[in-house]
């Protein structure tokens, strides 16, 4: 059985999402992964549309143009000077995930742990390895490191290159919250397997996508999503852009290389 027969045995409806609203429990998703390490830039589905099936998620923006971050239902967008703006929400997503927040499981910590410390807690926290998780941090951090993206213009490179020279920003004492998922293995290719943190600060002027943080004291919320439905574009791009190629290598590329700088 493939990646997408294992997807669609969850009950994936691909295209149809708009059909009827998303259900609880439920990881809404606008394209795939593969698409994005691609180049498949170009938006598809409105923030006022992707706000009809969640509170909670994180992407990018139209062009690549910075880091999506949905919390309590309001969009920020974290460009590439490092910096929070409130994007219009009649802009376009190539990319996210979003998701009605509400958690089952409640821990916090009154010690440090770093990033590895806090996802083998919340694997603890909710075993199954097999379903998705949405994961809220609210905390004290005595380090977070981030990145954002520029946007782009045509003709589009592949997101590797554009990780390879993207600016980071190092923040200390900084108190924020952690917004991201725990996505199962098999879904490699369609979105990123294992964890995916993106950051805002809660005076809401920083943030990003996290690469490695030490979080002093905090509470994490998990709510645990047994449905998945993903929107495919209807862009040019997408129909040109060949998803047979296996690029979990760039993908490893883009998530890791510069956490280990």
């Amino acid at each position: 059985m493939n990646r997408w027969q294992a997807i669609a045995g969850m009950g994936l409806c691909v295209g149809l999402a708009g059909c009827a609203g998303t259900s609880r429990d439920t990881l809404y998703q606008v394209s795939t992964i593969d698409a994005l390490l691609a180049g498949t830039y170009d938006g598809d589905v409105s923030l006022n549309a992707l706000r009809r099936h969640g509170d909670f998620g994180i992407g990018t923006y139209d062009n690549l143009d910075g880091e999506m971050i949905l919390l309590d239902g309001t969009f920020h967008q974290v460009k590439a000077d490092g910096k929070v703006y409130a994007p219009d929400l009649r802009g376009e997503t190539p990319f996210a995930g979003v998701c009605s927040f509400r958690p089952e499981k409640s821990f916090g910590w009154t010690e440090r742990v770093d990033m590895a410390g806090l996802q083998r807690r919340i694997d603890r926290e909710a075993p199954n390895p097999n379903l998705f998780c949405a994961i809220r941090v609210d905390g004290r951090f005595k380090t977070m490191r981030t990145r954002s993206v520029p946007p782009q213009q045509r003709p589009f490179p592949p997101l590797k290159e554009i990780a390879a020279s993207q600016p980071t920003f190092d923040m200390a004492d900084v108190a924020g919250t952690i917004v991201g998922f725990r996505c199962p293995a098999f879904v490699a290719g369609v979105n990123v397997p294992g964890y995916h943190l993106h950051f805002l600060s809660r005076n809401r002027s920083q943030g990003g996508h996290i690469l490695a943080f030490e979080l002093e004291t905090g509470t994490a919320q998990v709510d645990v999503l047994d449905r998945f439905t993903m929107q495919l574009p209807e862009t040019e791009d997408f129909a040109a852009v060949d998803l047979a190629q296996d690029r979990q290598q760039d993908l490893h590329g883009v998530e890791k290389e510069k956490a280990k700088r």
